[in-house]
């Protein structure tokens, strides 16, 4: 398929996917699959675009002083360390296997997005503010890990992690934003190293995706609800996950 056609297919989940504060590579990557794209390349280019996407969504959350910077640190520290660790590990494995994971997990991101409804915690003082370093590196180090493994960002790992442990939401999608980043591009330079990438797709794919993302970030702060436009999401994503799964039958 042309590399033009490709660009608008990330435009548009990069769009999507930043409405409800999640990297489109959870289904760019499938999908490109679908498209003929080896997955080899597939994940890193999934990656790729979730480094991008996610740069545009934190730029917003920077210049309009949303982050706590406090909370991201430890996380991204840990998921640096893991992530490469997860794309070694998907290259010692088949890719039937790899495929089979991501059907899973597709599975569980769609159940987040479409029945996750966060802490039982109510009103904006009674959320918690402290700074656990040690479960904020847990969180960080699982994330990673499957980012790099299956070529996501680990924002649907993130999000409900701490969320259910009684913080902000609108800070959680924030967290999630500058986390993803510095995941994905650590998995996408192991990739690399591993010979594993395709420059002529990634670079109009990634270009396409940090326009889509940043756009998305921009029309859901001023038009919609992050909590329609997830369940909305959820359907998209379950649907997909069906389909991968009857291509093991």
């Amino acid at each position: 398929m042309e590399i033009f056609t490709i660009s608008l297919i990330s435009f548009g989940l990069s769009f999507l996917f930043a409405l409800g504060g999640v990297g489109s590579a959870l289904v760019l990557v499938p999908v490109l699959a679908w498209l003929g794209i080896p997955l080899s390349e597939a994940k890193p280019t999934g990656l790729f675009v979730n480094t991008i996407s996610m740069v545009g969504a934190t730029y917003d959350n920077i210049k309009n002083k949303r982050l706590d910077f406090g909370l991201g640190i430890p996380i991204i520290l840990s998921s640096i360390i893991l992530s490469p660790i997860g794309a070694y590990i998907s290259s010692l494995i088949s890719q039937k296997i790899v495929l089979f994971i991501f059907t899973l997990f597709l599975f569980f991101a769609a159940s987040i997005l479409l029945f996750f409804k966060g802490s039982k915690y109510k009103g904006k003082d009674k959320y918690k503010e402290d700074k656990n370093w040690l479960y904020m590196s847990f969180v960080g180090g699982v994330a990673g890990f499957f980012s790099g493994l299956l070529g996501i960002g680990g924002g649907l790992i993130i999000s409900p992690l701490l969320i259910l442990s009684g913080y902000d939401p609108k800070k959680v999608t924030t967290i999630t934003a500058f986390v993803v980043p510095f995941s994905s591009l650590t998995g996408f330079i192991a990739y690399v190293l591993l010979g594993s990438f395709n420059l002529g797709l990634m670079l109009p794919v990634g270009i396409s995706a940090y326009l889509g993302g940043y756009l998305g970030t921009q029309f859901m702060q001023a038009k919609l609800k992050a909590s329609t436009v997830k369940k909305f999401l959820g359907i998209l994503v379950i649907l997909l996950a069906i389909k991968m799964l009857l291509r093991f039958f």
